[in-house]
């Protein structure tokens, strides 16, 4: 394969030695990993034009990938593949202060625009994801982030992108097309959403905008234990239609507990609060963070008033004072490492543990949370993993994320078998209530299908038919 990408690249950029390509096998999840028949570095969109060109010439699969910490399988490539791995594109374009718009390529991380954004006044709302993950790749995969309850999920913070098209043509959508002002995505026909979610099926984005908003003066990180996930979804549900908070989510039990190093929680103790709510509610004016804290504080007594167990809110100070390991919530981007990291537990064979986490995401209707979760606890149970669960509700209360976690030991075939079967048996239960698979991975696209309108299956391969008709594009996704 070397031959075909040398006129694209320099000999040193197209990777493949066993080491290397066993490295860009697999990702963070339970799925049977596979290695590439080749690792390509570009470093411009120029090169990433010659790479498709070259490809779509003798049809060789393309999977992109910039950090491999995706947890859907997105990232796994096929045994004719060839990773072409964006993380050296990794330039801030442009912060344009005047529109609130920053403008990247697909290996700036999250830590990486942090640090940009650092003194200017501006923020963007954070994912629960590694801070070396790629923001770009976050928004295209139409994730969520901490300002989701206000603005929505991460697709929707994008105002177009440049993007290489299967043929290896460039093309700019959004404002951008017409300006060099990157704003918005309309008014012009919404071409962006040709590439959001769509996991590079449809062409590899090498450039984008994404929305910033002003930083608040004044901010509070609060903490609310709730004795019953009943009691936390309402409070979600009432907080996503007031105007206290920014942020507003969910956790249940097992995640706290394994903050605490407890590698699989259970069972829970009937007098261990189920879940804890937290919060960010933020204001320009001391003044005006306290009307907030006062209206929160009413809100949760109506709840009391109405049969919830809720506790006093907390700090996140006070909650690093009790433990300080929860200091890694005082900031975003974090690392939830804790998920997957197992010091000292030995794998069946007696070498280390190699953690794995996957979970089944999904968006859905807020109203539906209760009777979600009352189907999928029972099933994780079952399979023998702790009902580890997190949930928040979206863009002012109008969907919500309903998000099963499992963590498991990634060299244990049986284990990796028993999350499959989980996660599925797990989608089976909430895909009948509304909630569909966001960073949807291959598996569950099958069981998508038989619940699809025909029309928009067949859209959907038109549409993918006419980008790419030699199907050289991320070989794994919304394959019919």
């Amino acid at each position: 394969m070397r031959n075909i990408f040398e006129p694209c690249l320099a000999g040193e950029r197209i990777l493949d030695d066993p080491e290397t390509l066993a490295a860009y096998a697999d990702d963070l999840t339970e799925e049977d990993p596979v290695a590439p028949a080749a690792v390509l570095l570009p470093e411009n969109a120029a090169e990433v034009q010659a790479i498709v060109r070259a490809a779509a010439r003798d049809r060789v699969p393309l999977v992109v990938r910039v950090t491999g910490s995706n947890v859907a399988g997105l990232a796994v490539p096929t045994p004719q593949a060839a990773v072409v791995d964006l993380s050296r594109m990794d330039r801030v374009v442009e912060l344009d202060r005047d529109e609130m718009v920053v403008v990247l390529e697909p290996g700036v991380t999250w830590a990486g625009l942090k640090a940009v954004l650092r003194g200017t006044g501006l923020r963007v709302g954070y994912p629960l994801s590694p801070p070396h993950s790629s923001v770009l790749a976050n928004c295209l995969l139409d994730g969520l982030g901490n300002l989701s309850l206000r603005h929505g999920s991460l697709g929707d913070w994008l105002t177009g992108v440049e993007v290489v098209l299967p043929d290896g043509s460039l093309a700019r959508t959004g404002t951008a097309a017409v300006s060099d002002k990157w704003c918005a995505r309309g008014p012009l026909p919404d071409l962006t959403g040709l590439f959001v979610a769509w996991q590079g099926a449809t062409g590899i984005v090498v450039r984008g905008g994404v929305h910033l908003w002003p930083e608040p003066v004044c901010r509070r990180r609060l903490f609310v234990l709730a004795g019953t996930r009943g009691a936390a979804f309402e409070t979600m549900r009432r907080l996503a239609r007031s105007a206290i908070a920014d942020d507003v989510g969910g956790l249940s039990w097992p995640t706290g507990r394994m903050l605490f190093g407890v590698a699989r929680p259970g069972p829970r103790d009937p007098a261990e609060p189920e879940f804890f709510v937290y919060l960010d509610v933020a204001a320009d004016t001391e003044r005006e963070l306290a009307f907030r804290l006062e209206r929160l504080e009413r809100l949760l007594a109506e709840l009391r008033a109405a049969g919830h167990r809720l506790e006093r809110p907390f700090t996140i100070e006070d909650l690093v004072r009790l433990e300080p390991r929860f200091a890694r919530f005082s900031e975003f981007p974090t690392s939830l490492d804790f998920l997957f990291h197992r010091p000292g537990e030995t794998a069946p064979d007696g070498g280390p543990v190699h953690g794995g986490l996957s979970w089944v995401g999904t968006y859905g209707p807020l109203s539906r949370l209760e009777v979600a979760a009352d189907r999928v606890v029972p099933v994780l149970e079952r399979a023998g993993f702790a009902p580890s669960i997190v949930s928040r509700p979206m863009k002012g209360g109008h969907f919500a994320v309903l998000r099963m976690l499992v963590t498991f030991d990634r060299t244990d075939p049986a284990e990796r078998r028993r999350v499959r079967d989980t996660h599925r048996a797990v989608l089976e239960a909430v895909l009948p209530l509304g909630f569909v698979p966001y960073k949807c991975p291959p598996w569950a696209w099958e069981l998508l299908r038989g619940r699809l309108d025909p029309g928009y299956e067949g859209l959907l391969a038109a549409v993918r038919g006419a980008l790419d008709p030699s199907g050289i594009l991320s070989p794994r996704a919304w394959r019919r």
